[in-house]
């Protein structure tokens, strides 16, 4: 476990054994979520270029999010 700072811009640094450890490149993108009252910081997996072949459509982050999150309204609604 490491410690960071917040700094004025609400910005944080991952400490560079941690990048090390997740091989955490510039340009990388990561899921940032809280979850029993902890923020969960994640690498985000898979490849979104393979899925574009598969599908035969581009399809951008903003695209997949919106699926993901009408997703979970779905799932919201057929549980209740």
């Amino acid at each position: 476990m490491e410690e960071v700072k917040v700094t004025r811009n609400y910005q944080i640094t991952i400490p560079s054994t941690i990048r090390a450890k997740l091989n955490i490149r510039v340009g990388d993108k990561l899921l940032v979520y809280v979850e029993n009252n902890k923020i969960i910081i994640e690498k985000k997996s898979g490849n979104i270029t393979s899925l574009n072949l598969k599908l035969g459509r581009k399809f951008t982050d903003e695209d997949i999010n919106k699926i993901i999150a009408e997703a979970g309204e779905e799932i919201g609604r057929s549980s209740s």
